[in-house]
């Protein structure tokens, strides 16, 4: 499996987001990004973590940070998602996996003590070159954005 490191440049996309529109990898060049996997929009635990990016979007926007989430749900799904919860960045489909492979996030993992394959859980700063600066594997929902404040110092 796939495991990305910092200073490894980001594995290149372009999926399309919760609108049908596509987004490309190379859309976020000159900017900070990060781009974190997820199971299943619509999940409590999805949802906890999507509405706390949101919520942190005015400071992650303040020091250049752009956000985009990536599942394997359907463009449908993700557009329920984002108006449900009033989500103002990207959520894409990457229904086939071949970017969540190509990153390292879907394979084999441990779930509640059983070996299965599904996603694993990941978040990925890059920076404005698209190289991975910060590589996150296996995260939980809850805590998550707090984690990433003390490593960023994206908090004022």
């Amino acid at each position: 499996m796939t495991h990305l490191e910092p200073g490894m440049p980001a594995p290149d996309f372009t999926l399309p987001d919760q609108h049908g529109a596509s987004v490309a990898l190379s859309d976020l060049r000159g900017q900070k990004a990060i781009v974190y996997f997820y199971p299943e929009a619509l999940t409590s635990a999805c949802k906890q973590q999507a509405c706390d990016f949101n919520d942190a979007l005015p400071d992650l926007g303040g020091h250049g940070y752009a956000v985009v989430g990536i599942s394997r749900d359907s463009v449908e799904k993700l557009a329920r998602a984002a108006e449900l919860d009033g989500l103002e960045f990207p959520l894409l489909s990457d229904a086939d996996l071949s970017v969540h492979r190509a990153w390292g996030t879907f394979g084999e993992k441990n779930s509640y003590g059983r070996i299965v394959e599904g996603v694993r859980r990941s978040t990925f700063v890059l920076d404005e070159q698209g190289v991975i600066t910060h590589a996150f594997y296996n995260t939980k929902a809850k805590g998550h954005l707090d984690m990433l404040a003390k490593r960023l110092a994206f908090r004022d």
